[in-house]
């Protein structure tokens, strides 16, 4: 657990993503199998849970959304990862491969391109999933699987597409990108370079 930002940081366990607390707002849930954990990380925080009163899922993906159930709160995504998330399937939202499986939920706030998430701007990044969004502020990305410390991206084959990785890279690698805070690993606090770094990689598939 660690502060970014002012932004509170629970790194993943076992298959879960990282998770981001800022204002009343949480990005990303984890698959829910480690709730206490997260639950203790935000208390010792100093973070009133009832202080929150939104979920913003990075895209559909079990990993990423799992633990929406065990938060009493509305939530939203990307308008094109919503429909399989609602119906909850499990193969959209690759809860199989984790080994579980995810009930349908309500999305309460689709979100688009351009919508505004406190001072954050929702990016839409389509390529690990079709619905795949980053937040952006002039200085830190959440970055969901989109793009991760180290150069890396996530994979395009569970329902994705690299083309689409390749533009919404080529379209991040043009902002200006201090903390980079992404859906799994460590953050970095030379963003643009690792975003660059991660374009240049995926030129070549």
């Amino acid at each position: 657990m660690k502060k970014i930002n002012n932004i509170l940081m629970i790194e993943g366990r076992g298959y879960d993503s990282n998770i981001y607390i800022f204002e009343d707002v949480v990005v990303d849930t984890g698959t829910g199998e480690n709730m206490g954990y997260i639950k203790d990380s935000i208390k010792k925080a100093g973070i009133n849970p009832d202080d929150l009163s939104l979920i913003v899922n990075t895209h559909n993906h079990y990993d990423h959304t799992g633990g929406n159930r065990c938060f009493n709160l509305e939530v939203a995504m990307h308008s094109d990862d919503v429909e399989s998330f609602e119906r909850g399937d499990d193969e959209a939202t690759v809860a199989s491969m984790f080994g579980g499986s995810i009930e349908g939920m309500k999305v309460d706030k689709k979100l688009e391109e351009g919508d505004k998430i406190h001072d954050f701007t929702v990016l839409h990044t389509p390529g690990h999933t079709k619905g795949g969004i980053c937040l952006y502020n002039g200085e830190t990305l959440i970055s969901g699987d989109t793009v991760f410390a180290g150069g890396g991206f996530g994979r395009t084959d569970i329902g994705g597409d690299v083309n689409d990785m390749q533009n919404s890279l080529e379209k991040l690698s043009k902002l200006d990108v201090k903390y980079l805070l992404p859906g799994h690993g460590p953050c970095t606090s030379q963003g643009s370079r690792h975003i660059k770094m991660a374009f240049d990689m995926a030129k070549m598939f």
